[in-house]
């Protein structure tokens, strides 16, 4: 029997919101564009960092000049990226117990390769079997590609006790996109009213309650 549990990352497992806010005002206020609040870019997470800066500018900017303020961020970011960055309180334990229950671990993230590969090794060394992010070959959620691949890898055949765990409306799409069961957590970047809205499978308001349901 396959039993895989697959997290998003920001907002799941990990609290990236005040790094990614001081990415991306550092580049509004560098370019002279107006700075965004911690609500602002809550609500613009979720697809990835280019969808991300390309809400958090002005939607009549040229591409030129998206492009430019797109570098800018990411060279940020990229430096950036761990500064304030944390795992969620009970996550890591909870992860642990998950592993100890005989599950696979997988995270599956909007967020671009080298930076997924940087926080699992910072933060969760050993407990995630695969960590998959943006690349060329992979596509951005809620498309399942990335779904698929990590069932390739851990040779994910039974899909009766595969689950995954996100936070927002995209990782809701992800898993009906691939037909596996989803669990809402809303301790991330959206409100429960947002995600009850959506019918998630189940819907946790701390991680062990993740315990339960596996």
């Amino acid at each position: 029997m396959s039993k895989l549990v697959i997290f998003d990352l920001d907002g799941t497992i990990l609290d990236t919101l005040t790094d990614l806010k001081t990415s991306v005002n550092y580049t509004l206020k560098l370019k002279g564009y107006q700075e965004k609040t911690l609500e602002e870019i809550k609500k613009f997470l979720g697809n990835g960092i280019e969808k991300l800066m390309r809400r958090s500018l002005p939607s009549d900017i040229d591409e030129k000049e998206f492009q430019e303020c797109f570098h800018i961020f990411k060279a940020h970011y990229e430096k950036n990226l761990q500064n304030e960055t944390k795992p969620y309180p009970e996550i890591i334990e909870v992860m642990t117990k998950i592993r100890e229950k005989g599950y696979k671990i997988a995270v599956v993230s909007n967020k671009f390769q080298a930076g997924v590969n940087e926080l699992i090794n910072k933060f969760f060394s050993g407990l995630v079997d695969i960590a998959v992010g943006l690349s060329e070959n992979i596509k951005a959620k809620p498309d399942p590609s990335a779904i698929y691949y990590v069932f390739e890898k851990l040779d994910i055949k039974d899909l009766n006790d595969v689950f995954f765990v996100g936070d927002s409306e995209v990782d809701i799409e992800t898993a009906r996109n691939a037909n596996i069961k989803i669990i809402s957590v809303t301790w991330g970047f959206r409100s429960i009213g947002e995600l009850k809205l959506l019918n998630p499978d189940y819907l946790v308001n701390n991680p062990k309650e993740l315990l339960n349901i596996l």
